[in-house]
């Protein structure tokens, strides 16, 4: 299945279909050098299958989690290239999650001014969500995503099959960013996934379902300037606690999860709670108000004493409010 993204910069097509990385000479100009950005939990299989119909392959590992998305990975990978001799021409290909995909993109729209990035998602997470839109960054301080720029793929290729060797918690926590769409935009797909009595039986529709969400969203507002804040439901608290949490305690999605109750009404906050405890996500906790409101002025969605916030009060709509932070 193809889904063509119209953006200002560049279209490009998102290829959904089972087994589709076997084939990955049939989908990417391999005929160049090609570097493989993957993460040490990656299984190697899947970096080999990639590699097998490519003559000219690179690959670079970096540590798995949030904590490598810094200026040292992106300072020693820009190294690699350089001294592997990689030119305008040549291309990069981000093999993991979301940490992969977002450095991997940021690298590739600054090496020499821009050179040709591919993703391969293999979390969940990434493949609804963090893949496509073209936003590509690294952390700084502790601040998510604080350096970056947006810079398109040039394709993006989602296997469902990957999702086989995700652990229950990393499935379920990349859940939570296609069920924020689903309570935006979508009450079908909030059922589906409230009514799923096999998660894997059902991803290939959920998946598709929570992509074409997306991709309305960032075609209309490619820059996040307007209706692309959508996308931030539950992500201002949620960013907040994860930050102000020990790494790798608690993940992206869970906080994700934990802070659209904060921007729910009662009725919509229930459904969150029932989608919580049937994933088995956390869905209370213990938080320091200052702690959190430190996380939220650092907020990217923050204009001088105003931040923009996503509110649903009714399953299938939402509201943007600037509000003032101290609110």
């Amino acid at each position: 299945m193809i889904i063509p993204v119209k953006m200002k910069e560049r279209d490009y097509d998102i290829v959904l279909e089972r087994g589709c990385i076997n084939n990955i000479s049939s989908l990417i100009n391999v005929d160049r050098k090609v570097l493989i950005i993957t993460d040490s939990l990656i299984p190697i299989t899947y970096v080999n299958t990639v590699k097998k119909n490519i003559k000219d392959v690179f690959v670079y590992t970096v540590k798995s989690g949030e904590q490598s998305k810094n200026f040292k990975n992106f300072e020693n990978i820009i190294d690699f290239m350089i001294e592997n001799n990689f030119s305008r021409t040549d291309c990069v290909i981000a093999l993991g999650g979301g940490v992969v995909g977002d450095m991997a993109g940021f690298i590739s729209s600054v090496y020499m001014r821009g050179i040709d990035f591919y993703n391969i998602p293999t979390s969940l997470l990434s493949q609804v969500d963090s893949s496509i839109g073209g936003k590509t960054a690294i952390d700084k301080l502790g601040i998510k995503n604080v350096v970056g720029a947006f810079y398109p793929p040039k394709k993006v290729i989602i296997d469902p099959n990957v999702l086989f060797t995700l652990d229950e918690r990393q499935l379920h926590n990349g859940l939570v960013e296609a069920f924020k769409m689903a309570l935006t935009c979508d009450k079908s797909l909030v059922n589906l996934i409230l009514e799923s009595k096999n998660l894997m039986d059902d991803i290939d529709e959920i998946i598709y379902k929570a992509l074409l969400i997306k991709k309305s969203v960032v075609e209309e507002d490619p820059n996040e300037l307007g209706i692309r804040k959508v996308l931030n439901f539950g992500h201002t608290i949620g960013h907040a606690i994860e930050a102000s949490y020990e790494l790798n305690e608690l993940l992206h999605g869970e906080c994700v999860g934990l802070g659209m109750l904060y921007m729910a009404s009662e009725s919509v906050r229930d459904v969150i709670y029932m989608f919580l405890k049937k994933y088995n996500l956390p869905y209370e906790i213990e938080i320091d108000k200052d702690v959190i409101y430190k996380y939220i002025c650092l907020d990217k969605k923050r204009s001088n004493n105003f931040i923009s916030i996503v509110r649903v009060e009714e399953i299938g709509n939402y509201i943007i409010e600037k509000i003032l932070l101290e609110d």
